[in-house]
């Protein structure tokens, strides 16, 4: 029988814990901090100690590691677990991208399959299989955000993951594909108003998300931007460049408040070579006490490390990105979410 570590158990690890809690296996979960969400769940062991002393110790004959800590200290696990020769399913969207130590992955014997999310995870898919369908594509935008339900008077945003790991997001050049070449722009430009339905109006901003997208699929342009309510980017932008932006006060502003109602959104729009224009939007409002974000990301995490219980060959020797999964799994993973309860408006994944 396959055994589970989570490693991490914030707002979208535990969403993830629990859903691998609904199958009949063992689940190890490693944090520094108790969560008591899982007292009940009788195939959930809570280890409480660092993370990375984990990494290096455990040692089980059929093992999969889940890694949903944050940023760089992610990266450290997945590090360790590819020089073990472990398989994992990397959930921790480090600035350093675990490709990297594909050659050490291929040396130790490690399977890797890496940002395992929403976007970049979901989007990716949804990409790769429009290029198959399409016989290549020319053109993809890919647009995402979790925000709050409505908008208020400070920041109108609280972070569903490690405000940190956002700060990042906003400070990063973005990579994108203008004519078929990679260009370099700065974070957060590209400011223009878009239309959520079931929201109205938002803004969306260049940011650096396409990451293995860049190498892994050609196109003549792609760019992928970051949703918020009007004026919360131009306000970072005005306090960063007059020097008064306090980013341990943003630590504490951009809190996330489990008591207020929240959306994720996203679109992703794709020109194919054969003619055909793809469109999906994925909307959820969370449910059952569950965030958006959680959901979203955590159900195609879920998905992901199902489908490789069921088939130990689901990913093969070397670090892997999420366009890598063939259809089926692509469609599994839609079909999760959807089963779930999350909005996804499209066209189906064909076989």
């Amino acid at each position: 029988m396959t055994i589970i570590h989570c490693l991490g158990s914030g707002l979208v690890g535990s969403f993830v814990i629990k859903k691998l809690s609904e199958e009949n296996i063992e689940i190890n979960v490693v944090d520094i901090e108790e969560n008591k969400e899982f007292e009940n769940l009788d195939s959930v062991n809570v280890h409480l100690m660092d993370a990375l002393e984990y990494c290096k110790n455990t040692s089980s004959e059929n093992e999969i590691f889940v890694n949903m800590l944050p940023g760089s200290l992610g990266f450290k696990a997945t590090e360790i677990l590819i020089s073990r020769g472990k398989c994992v399913v990397d959930l921790s969207f480090s600035e350093v991208t675990p490709d990297s130590y594909n050659e050490k992955a291929i040396q130790s014997g490690a399977k890797v399959l890496w940002d395992v999310g929403i976007a970049p995870g979901f989007s990716n898919m949804l990409v790769a299989y429009a290029s198959r369908f399409g016989e290549g594509i020319s053109n993809v935008e890919i647009r995402v955000g979790g925000n709050p339900t409505e908008k208020d008077e400070k920041w109108s945003y609280m972070a569903p993951f490690s405000p940190k790991d956002v700060i990042a997001e906003y400070t990063r050049p973005a990579r994108i594909i203008e004519s078929g070449k990679l260009v370099t722009k700065p974070a957060l430009t590209d400011i223009h108003k878009i239309i959520v339905s079931q929201i109205g109006f938002m803004e969306a901003f260049l940011t650096d998300g396409l990451r293995s997208l860049l190498e892994t699929i050609s196109a003549d342009e792609m760019a992928e931007y970051t949703v918020r309510w009007p004026g919360h980017i131009q306000r970072f932008i005005d306090e960063r460049e007059a020097n008064t932006l306090d980013y341990k006060q943003l630590l504490n502003d951009w809190k996330f408040d489990q008591s207020r109602n929240e959306f994720t959104w996203m679109e992703v729009k794709v020109d194919c070579n054969n003619g055909e224009k793809l469109i999906w939007t994925i909307f959820d409002k969370g449910r059952d006490g569950n965030s958006s974000m959680a959901r979203t990301t955590g159900l195609v995490t879920a998905s992901c490390v199902k489908q490789w219980i069921n088939d130990p060959n689901f990913i093969q020797i070397g670090v892997h990105p999420p366009e890598s999964l063939p259809n089926y799994a692509i469609a599994n993973v839609a079909q999760t979410l959807k089963d779930e309860g999350v909005d996804i408006d499209g066209p189906a994944i064909i076989l």
